[in-house]
């Protein structure tokens, strides 16, 4: 049962920010095709690679963890000029919509409220990851770069999937899979609002908070 606090914010909310032709599937799937279609084309023209330029692939994903762990924690959670507009799209309004008590989406019309907007996807590779692998091929190599822009939008499009199954019903196919439960516990105690300023902040998979010492324990 959702609490009544929550789904009157969420009655609330849809009326006055969901548009009646919002569609979450459409969302979902712009976000994965435009993701992998982006993310194919870069590996399938990294060319014979070196072990060396294969090194690009696990430092650019830590260096995502640590930017994914370090925005959340502080700017998704914290009035910071000029990325208000992020936190109050995370903090009042995605942390009011979802609950540690109400975590899965009634309709896909609450994808809305998990998935990023599709001009980020625009904004993060038009103004990041392109311009940052065209440096990076000016400096290093065409593989390097390549590999970069294919792990970082990877690694954008895992966290909207894993962030999207935290928001699916437990008992659902997807909340049933083992993984998902596993990181949704995680991702479900940030959820409460009396811990989500401590602990808890990778939405993916929890490498900064063990290594910064805040991921919840029992007793914490």
């Amino acid at each position: 049962m959702i609490p009544e606090k929550v789904a009157t914010f969420r009655a609330q909310f849809r009326d006055k920010y969901i548009s009646p032709r919002y569609s979450g599937v459409a969302h979902f799937l712009f976000t994965s095709l435009v993701s992998l279609t982006v993310v194919g084309y870069c590996a399938a023209t990294v060319r014979a690679p070196r072990w060396w330029e294969l090194v690009t692939v696990p430092a650019t994903f830590l260096f995502a963890n640590f930017v994914e762990y370090r925005a959340h924690r502080g700017v998704m959670h914290h009035k910071i000029r000029p990325f208000q507009l992020v936190f109050e799209r995370h903090t009042p309004s995605h942390h009011g919509f979802y609950t540690h008590e109400a975590m899965a989406a009634d309709s896909s019309r609450d994808y809305y409220m998990v998935l990023f907007p599709p001009i980020l996807i625009v904004f993060f590779f038009g103004l990041f990851a392109l311009p940052v692998g065209l440096v990076l091929a000016w400096l290093t190599t065409a593989n390097i770069a390549r590999m970069f822009v294919a792990t970082a939008v990877g690694y954008f499009l895992t966290y909207e999937w894993l962030h999207f199954a935290y928001h699916q019903p437990a008992d659902g196919f997807i909340g049933r899979r083992w993984l998902v439960r596993k990181l949704r516990a995680h991702h479900t105690l940030h959820h409460d609002v009396s811990q989500m300023q401590k602990w808890n902040f990778n939405i993916t998979f929890p490498i900064c908070d063990a290594l910064f010492g805040t991921t919840y324990k029992t007793g914490d």
